[in-house]
């Protein structure tokens, strides 16, 4: 007697398809004009948040007297620390935007570098090539040094 037998298992697991979705995700992120205000809002609002919560630590101490005044308080620490806030959280998030993109950067750089050498570790030209530059940099940075 014969049977036949049909899995229909995928040929690729699950888990590792949405790994990679997510590692192409973070690849392609854009730090741009738009991702810089999400990324100083998100700052602005954990900043606000932080001394809203001291000012309630603050606050919780006083007696029920004075809830009108501790109301107000809460609400002038909310406005004032938005308006003193913003810039430097717009400010951090650009220093954090460049310093990704420099990263990034340096990153590629290496990547490129390394292959280059693994291409002339294969081919005595490019090795050659490589040689020669490296030893004119030599002697430039000798000729700036001398007195």
């Amino acid at each position: 007697m014969t049977s036949f037998v049909q899995a229909n298992d995928p040929a690729v697991h699950l888990g590792v398809q949405r790994v990679e979705r997510a590692v192409w995700a973070t690849r392609n992120l854009q730090f741009g004009g738009k991702d810089m205000r999400g990324a100083a809002s998100l700052l602005l609002a954990a900043g606000v948040s932080a001394l809203m919560v001291v000012a309630s630590q603050v606050v919780d101490a006083w007696s029920d007297g004075h809830l009108l005044a501790a109301w107000m308080l809460l609400w002038l620490v909310a406005f004032a620390s938005m308006a003193l806030l913003a810039a430097p959280a717009r400010r951090s998030a650009a220093l954090l935007a460049r310093g990704v993109r420099a990263w990034g950067a340096a990153r590629a750089r290496a990547a490129e570098d390394e292959r280059t050498w693994n291409a002339a570790l294969h081919d005595a030209r490019i090795m050659a090539d490589l040689s020669r530059a490296m030893n004119g940099i030599a002697v430039e940075d000798a000729r700036r040094y001398r007195f």
